[in-house]
């Protein structure tokens, strides 16, 4: 009940001069993850390490309550696993699944993630969105890219001896944080989404 709003029309006498108002809870959080899962990213366990941020991620978008998208770049096209749907248990078996070959679409994933996002603010205009972009930068050819409609964190899983650098290259050109997946802490990155 309003009860500023209830007094100030003066002392209720019925149930009608009562104020009522909305409760109003935090906003809709949508979390897009795309996962970069080409071949070069088997090499040095780089994929491993990133289906371990990503299975703490995925509990955390269940405790959060939030909305997860799930684009993964391998092969010739990017293929989408989920469109904004409630975080489960069924993201498990996915991740286990989850193998590295083929090519490195990131570039076209990245503008369908750029699209898809753009559509849904659309739809959902109070809803909160997240990116996160996990990669090794390891690209055959570069492309210039515009920054995602959204705060988008870029995670390199580079983990060779020898790092070429690129995903720090692909963060600024996004105007995306940058973290290597040694540094990231998925704590961190949901205590910023929730503010």
């Amino acid at each position: 009940m309003a009860w500023s709003a209830t007094l100030l029309k003066g002392r209720p006498r019925q149930r009608q001069d009562l104020c009522w108002q909305q409760r109003q809870g935090p906003a809709a959080q949508l979390w897009l993850v795309i996962v970069d899962a080409s071949a070069s990213t088997r090499r040095h366990q780089s994929l491993a390490q990133a289906k371990g941020v990503l299975a703490e991620l995925f509990d955390q978008a269940y405790r959060q309550r939030a909305r997860l998208a799930l684009l993964t770049a391998s092969g010739a096209t990017p293929q989408w696993q989920r469109h904004g749907l409630k975080a489960s248990a069924a993201l498990q078996p996915w991740l286990q699944a989850l193998g590295a070959g083929g090519g490195t679409p990131l570039f076209a994933a990245l503008e369908q993630a750029r699209r898809w996002l753009l559509e849904r603010g659309r739809r959902y205009p109070h809803e909160a969105q997240r990116c996160l972009v996990f990669t090794d930068g390891r690209l055959q050819r570069w492309e210039a890219q515009a920054p995602m409609p959204c705060p988008c964190v870029l995670v390199d899983i580079e983990t060779a001896p020898v790092r070429l650098g690129r995903a720090r290259q692909l963060a600024e050109q996004l105007q995306a944080q940058y973290q290597h997946v040694d540094q990231f802490k998925v704590i961190d990155w949901v205590g910023k989404a929730a503010r």
